[in-house]
């Protein structure tokens, strides 16, 4: 792997416009991919593709973020910003995953979910929220694969996962490198900076325990050599699937928790010395 490229050189790649999506990862990891419309609720929401699938002759649930391959599309898929009916159809085929005994497939590509008043009228914070609640406990294998960008609780809704793959040039972020230099020092131009220390590519979230393998990309990303790409991808999913089939259901439920727990580190300190002082007297008269 590479070492030679910058945090802000592997935010760039996440992000370029060529590189295959969840579609193009369906297609080369399944066969017999029947897509699922609609939330039950509102209505469909084209930013998020799910449906159920076979893989290796194991019938599988598969979701994932679609952006578009060119401007008219990415405006049909918004950018790959799901709306709360996309997060509330991937909950649908969660709980259809779990009542069928079907693992389940995530593809991670987003910017984050969509930020507009309408999406949050609808209950966007709501619906991310349960799904990062059903999938801690859902009683079926889970693998999720970052293809591109992982932005924020838009990535995370569909990311809580036995199994974190990342392509080797993608990220997982809690908020853009923009937004957070944005944040921290009210100048989105250090972005690159910003990229640098909050550790997001895929080695380091390796080294953090939040990814569990890292997946190969073409020299220069998996947009130059697309078919590569799509097949390095397809025998990692398949590799890990089939090895978590095998695991029982609550041994998989005691390891994911115990996954999640582990993430983070935190310091304790001692209070500082309280240096002692004179409390003047109270006068009451």
């Amino acid at each position: 792997m590479s070492t030679e490229l910058t945090a802000w050189d592997k935010v760039q790649i996440a992000r370029h416009g060529r590189r295959p999506h969840t579609l193009d990862y369906i297609r080369a990891c399944c066969e017999e991919f029947v897509e699922f419309h609609g939330d039950r609720r509102f209505g469909d929401d084209p930013a998020m593709v799910a449906g159920v699938a076979r893989l290796d002759g194991r019938t599988v649930a598969v979701i994932g973020h679609q952006k578009g391959s060119d401007t008219r599309e990415n405006l049909r898929r918004n950018f790959g910003m799901p709306r709360p009916e996309g997060y509330r159809k991937a909950l649908r085929l969660f709980r259809h995953a779990e009542r069928f005994g079907f693992p389940v497939v995530c593809f991670i590509d987003t910017p984050g979910a969509d930020p507009s008043m309408q999406s949050e009228e609808r209950g966007q914070a709501e619906a991310i929220a349960e799904n990062i609640l059903v999938m801690a406990g859902l009683r079926v294998p889970i693998v999720a694969t970052v293809i591109g960008e992982g932005g924020s609780g838009g990535a995370l809704a569909i990311g809580v996962a036995d199994r974190l793959l990342m392509l080797e040039y993608t990220t997982y972020s809690v908020a853009s490198p923009e937004a957070t230099a944005a944040i921290l020092w009210h100048d989105s131009a250090r972005a690159p900076e910003a990229a640098q220390v909050m550790r997001i590519t895929a080695p380091d979230l390796l080294d953090l325990g939040v990814a569990d393998a890292i997946i190969a990309e073409p020299e220069g990303g998996a947009h130059l050599d697309p078919t590569a790409a799509l097949l390095n991808t397809a025998a990692a999913v398949r590799h890990h699937v089939a090895e978590l089939a095998g695991v029982p259901i609550d041994v998989l439920l005691a390891r994911r928790y115990a996954k999640y727990r582990a993430i983070g580190q935190t310091q304790q300190h001692p209070p500082p010395p309280v240096e002692p002082r004179e409390v003047p007297a109270l006068s009451f008269g």
